[in-house]
């Protein structure tokens, strides 16, 4: 073995590497395991699964120097071989192997079958065997793609200026309120897990003007839905100085215009694996206000408005189909919300206190996104919580910020796992995460 940099290199071929070298006849040795075994009796094809994807085998039983059964499916090995170029195969060519050293073997058979294109589990089943079902191409490739999304939006902002931080989950009061908060026994002292990173988030502004923060937040409500989890991934921002709360959906919008084109060129063969395209960014994602929003919908679908003050899902999904018909877009920004809807911090409206600077992105249907300006102003944010029956002794840190000056700032939270999930065209959020927690699920 030899040393690059001071990080050891084992010799070993990676896939890509294979690619690049585009040349017949090489000698390699590649790490990986056994991951499906075609039996033509002569001769077999055997795929090794890799961290970067598949590697067609040729095992030949005349020149190979090894018996194929004698390596069951899910063996890590060590195999040697010679590379021959095919455009049939998958990445272009195949290794024609003349060895294989195994490091390790299965001591039970599978109790699916993980090598096939679709596994045909249902939902909980996969679940259940998740340490396993995550080994399948197909599902892994779903990894992958929330891999990229988490390094656009990293990679973004980072370009922008923001700041990365990393905020406390263990928690003396709730950011958004009300019980749908866990509670926990801290030394004797009433904790809370974190429901959002926002107080830290408008704390670290006044830091750094700019910042950012990807993590789990918890929710303690008591849903069994296709779209809701009890622990889920956010990607939050917050930036101050703004002029408007329509800076922080201009910023957005070029954050998804940047993570999709890096999807498109880095990430396109996993989106080959789940059978989907990448939908375009417009150059404007269409606005409209809250009011308006559930007016169209009612009028053009012909529903009954039951709820005045927030979106029925029902109603995002007609949103979402309305815009698509009518402006082809599968983003739209919801905008304006009720006041009484919105968190004691949202910035109201000069125009009409009755909703806030705010809004909602929408995708294919789902929210994906909330966000909005924020109160900056000591005593204006003091009234709106004693308003909203509050105690103010209770948020003292909190208010620290906005005794000591704060510039006009505003943020967003991004559902990680609702984005994949309408980007992939799942049913359930479940099936984007890797290990989900929710009612009934805490294991794996």
């Amino acid at each position: 073995m030899n040393f690059v940099k001071g990080i050891r290199k084992t010799g070993y071929s990676e896939i890509d590497d294979i690619i690049r070298g585009n040349c017949s006849d090489e000698k390699v040795s590649v790490v990986g395991s056994i991951y499906n075994i075609r039996d033509m009796s002569d001769f077999a094809f055997v795929i090794i699964r890799k961290r970067d994807g598949l590697i067609q085998c040729v095992y030949n039983k005349e020149t190979s120097g090894f018996d194929i059964n004698d390596i069951p499916e899910e063996s890590c090995v060590v195999a040697e071989g010679t590379i021959s170029r095919d455009e049939r195969a998958p990445n272009g060519f195949e290794l024609h192997l003349t060895g294989i050293k195994v490091l390790s073997k299965p001591v039970e058979k599978m109790p699916v079958a993980i090598n096939k294109r679709k596994m045909g589990l249902n939902l909980d089943t996969n679940l259940n065997l998740r340490p396993i079902t995550l080994r399948n191409n197909t599902e892994r490739s779903i990894f992958k793609i929330q891999e990229g999304i988490v390094r656009g939006f990293r990679d973004f902002l980072h370009g922008e200026g923001f700041t990365e931080i990393r905020s406390p989950k263990i928690v003396s009061s709730g950011a958004e309120g009300g019980a749908n908060i866990f509670t926990l026994d801290y030394f004797g002292r009433k904790a809370f897990l974190a429901q959002s990173p926002q107080f830290y988030k408008q704390t670290m502004v006044g830091v750094f003007e700019r910042v950012f923060e990807i993590g789990p937040v918890y929710r303690a409500e008591k849903h069994n839905t296709s779209r809701h989890l009890n622990e889920y991934t956010s990607m939050d921002f917050e930036m101050g100085f703004i002029e408007s709360f329509e800076d922080i959906m201009t910023m957005e919008a070029a954050m998804l215009r940047y993570t999709f084109n890096l999807l498109k060129t880095e990430y396109s063969k996993y989106f080959i694996i789940q059978g989907v395209e990448i939908p375009e960014i417009p150059e404007n994602i269409p606005q409209v206000r809250f009011a308006d929003a559930k007016r169209m919908a009612s009028e053009k679908y012909n529903k009954k408005i039951k709820n005045p003050y927030d979106l029925e899902p029902e109603e995002e999904v007609l949103i979402g189909k309305l815009f698509k018909e009518e402006y082809n877009s599968d983003f739209v920004f919801v905008t304006h919300y009720p006041t009484k809807k919105r968190p004691f911090y949202a910035m109201e409206d000069p125009e009409d206190p009755t909703y806030t600077l705010s809004f909602d992105l929408l995708y294919g249907g789902m929210e994906i996104t909330t966000g909005g300006q924020r109160i900056h102003d000591y005593q204006m944010q003091v009234d709106k919580m004693i308003s909203k029956g509050m105690h103010i002794e209770e948020f003292d840190s909190y208010l620290m910020i906005h005794k000591h000056g704060m510039p006009p700032h505003g943020g967003l939270g991004i559902g990680l796992e609702r984005i994949v999930m309408k980007l992939l065209g799942q049913n359930n959020v479940r099936q984007a995460t890797l290990f989900p927690r929710d009612l009934t699920r805490l294991e794996p």
